[in-house]
């Protein structure tokens, strides 16, 4: 409360929304790594802007195949890469050894550097502060925005007296052990499978890698070579997961200096360019650049509310300009989504349209309409060099929704103008009928097959969850998309009639074929069986809310407050709506052990934290923006707060168990996760819609 009444009466300006952007959040204690365990259960992630990233858990013990310090963004030959593993830090002096890194090896963690964490602090980068003996070691870690760099600037303090009053008259050091690969960060690799070669440089080295890949370590540190193999790291969430988790590193050598009293700065950097010149004061001004970057998108959004910010900040991972497509884009999920086409779109509104990055939001738009095919924009690029995956019936009415949420935000109609032809190809290819037996039926509405709505999960070629037919939420959609074609075709001066003519042909025959009123709700999805049967799905699935959420809709308003009720009543918990309810003999409230068993919970009761954006909207909706109605939305929205410090620290995680209590899961940053959150806690509880 003491914060929001600083954020109401505070003038808004750059240096007040620095102070916003860290004030008390993600600082976390001794209590949050008092053991190894506690401490892994942590992770933080920061991103350059081209799909690559740093990061690992809060103790600095890596528990993923995904960890790292330098994960760079390329798209051949092995997609995202990990180079840069850790960076071991021991300091020595007569009588002790402080090792601060943290590793975990069959049958043992060693070191325990975490025993020597004080703090650690998120924003604006991570930051760790160590105790060792008489020294304080503060460390920060930023990654340069549009290059494969990571830079880790060091301080070091050192008193006279130690812990226990005695004088420090003994020589002190610190070594600084780089530890390196060059896989593909899905996978493991040991020492038989990799050679590296070193070239010398002045205060670091080059590194070639046997597989391809050439990258090198700077300090203003003594380097010293001193090649050898790190055998047997093991990472904990990869056992859970029922993967490969065990894999060596390599350590071309280590860099060293003395430590005395008084204050002592450097840096270590790891780039796939050329750094060789740089000076501490180069590196820190790069910080300060870095940290100015991501206070400026703040101010840009003019937005104030802390918890928005909160989310604000959480946004920009996610959208990336990618190697090899060389356009703007959206990571769906880290550590380990690619881009996918109907996450891209679902998160656009949250992602650039409220932190007011139009040409962002522009640029995306773009680039999923240049690979469009067939009326279909892309479901994934892939993270190698290869053909898009179109295999989704739902991407392209989600761009459709998108560029009308973009046109309500910025009246771009130039922009129109561009993409209408885009637009037009999605239509006339749904009706007329494109791949994946995507079709317009004769009551105007679409089917399509097998696995391609967004609960696409199979096992082998089982579909988990079969879907194949007519679908609510697609019909939902593809309503949506006409009204908005024909709104947009209007401005531009189009002729729409045979838009409007399908939307009243489509309107006419929802209803009668979707609402099944035994349930008072939407029946998921209707199919023809072997005999030309119809059946309808009466499974209670979170897909109908957007039948009541989405800018266009074709139910009266009593039925659509009784599916609102319906989903809250079966579906919704504080982190999200299940994807069934609880009553299905299919349900399963945990989604954890093998990919097999994740992948039959995945849409089957585990929660998605993203619906909630679509529930929100339509919860106030149906019981009007009222002062109730807004204060039980953000009290639900605030829910994720404490979130915020879990998990992947600052930003939401993909999914959480069905059941209490709430275990998060999957990647540890979801876009469509934050970014569907923060629209509905700006749009719908603060009111601030275009």
């Amino acid at each position: 409360m003491r914060m929001y009444r600083y954020i109401r009466n505070q003038y808004i300006n750059k240096k007040s929304i620095h102070k916003l952007m860290n004030m008390s959040r993600n600082r976390l204690g001794l209590e949050a790594f008092s053991s190894y365990e506690r401490g892994i259960e942590k992770e933080w992630l920061v991103e350059n802007g081209l799909g690559g990233y740093a990061s690992s858990s809060i103790i600095g013990a890596n528990s993923r195949t995904y960890h790292g310090l330098l994960v760079a963004g390329f798209r051949e030959p092995l997609g995202r890469t990990l180079l840069f593993s850790s960076l071991d830090e021991e300091l020595s002096q007569e009588g002790g050894v402080f090792r601060l890194a943290t590793h975990r090896y069959p049958g043992t963690v060693h070191p325990t550097g975490f025993q020597y964490l004080e703090k650690f602090t998120l924003a604006p980068f991570p930051t760790w502060t160590f105790q060792a003996g008489p020294f304080t070691i503060k460390k920060k870690l930023f990654l340069v925005h549009g290059k494969n760099t990571t830079i880790l600037l060091y301080e070091i303090t050192g008193r006279e007296e130690d812990n226990t009053g005695e004088k420090t008259s003994s020589p002190s050091r610190i070594r600084l052990y780089p530890l390196v690969n060059a896989r593909s960060f899905h996978s493991t690799t040991h020492s038989k499978d990799l050679v590296f070669s070193e070239k010398p440089l002045k205060n670091g080295v080059k590194l070639e890698s046997s597989n391809g890949f050439s990258f090198m370590l700077f300090s203003d540190l003594d380097f010293h070579p001193a090649p050898m193999w790190y055998y047997d790291f093991e990472y904990d969430m990869e056992r859970k997961r029922g993967l490969s988790f065990r894999e060596d590193n390599y350590n071309p050598g280590f860099y060293e200096t003395k430590l005395k009293a008084g204050t002592l700065r450097f840096f270590v950097a790891a780039s796939t360019e050329d750094l060789s010149s740089l000076s501490l004061e180069e590196a820190e001004d790069l910080y300060t650049k870095a940290v100015y970057r991501k206070n400026l998108l703040a101010f840009n959004s003019k937005l104030s509310d802390p918890f928005a910010l909160a989310l604000l900040r959480a946004t920009d991972p996610f959208i990336v300009r990618r190697p090899g497509i060389g356009r703007k884009t959206v990571i769906a999920g880290y550590p380990w989504f690619s881009d996918w086409g109907r996450d891209a779109m679902i998160a656009l509104p949250g992602l650039c349209l409220i932190p007011r990055r139009f040409e962002d939001a522009k640029a995306i738009l773009t680039t999923f309409a240049t690979y469009s095919k067939n009326g279909l924009i892309p479901n994934r690029f892939p993270d190698i060099v290869v053909e898009p995956d179109y295999n989704t019936v739902d991407a392209s009415l989600w761009f459709v929704h998108a560029l009308g949420r973009y046109y309500a935000y910025t009246k771009d109609i130039d922009f129109l103008k561009i993409v209408w032809k885009s637009l037009e190809a999605i239509i006339e290819n749904y009706r007329k009928g494109t791949d994946f037996g995507i079709k317009m039926d004769s009551d105007c509405l679409i089917r399509q097959g097998p696995q391609l709505t967004w609960m696409d999960a199979k096992i082998g070629d089982r579909a988990v969850t079969p879907r194949a037919g007519k679908a609510c939420e697609i019909n939902a959609l593809w309503y949506n998309t006409l009204k908005t074609a024909s709104t947009l075709g209007n401005l531009l001066g189009k002729d729409t009639s045979v838009f409007d003519s399908l939307v009243e042909k489509a309107a006419e025959n929802f209803e009668p074929l979707f609402w099944n009123p035994e349930e008072n709700c939407l029946f998921d999805y209707v199919y023809e069986d072997g005999e030309g049967k119809l059946i309808k799905d009466p499974a209670i699935r979170p897909n109908q809310i957007l039948a009541v959420s989405l800018p266009n809709t074709l139910l009266s308003t009593e039925k659509e407050k009784a599916i609102v009720d319906r989903v809250e009543r079966e579906l919704l918990t504080p982190f999200g709506l299940r994807t069934l309810s609880r009553a299905h003999p299919d349900y399963r409230g945990s989604y954890r052990g093998s990919p097999e068993e994740r992948d039959l919970a995945y849409h089957n009761g585990t929660v998605w934290p993203w619906l909630l954006g679509p529930f929100v909207s339509a919860y106030m909706k149906v019981n009007s923006p009222s002062k109730k109605s807004r204060a039980d939305m953000r009290a639900l929205l605030l829910g994720f707060d404490k979130h915020l410090e879990d998990a992947g620290m600052g930003s939401i995680s993909e999914v959480f168990d069905g059941d209490f209590p709430y275990t998060p899961g999957g990647c540890i940053a979801q876009a469509w996760s934050v970014s569907e959150v923060l629209r509905a806690y700006v749009e719908d509880v603060l009111g601030i819609k275009p």
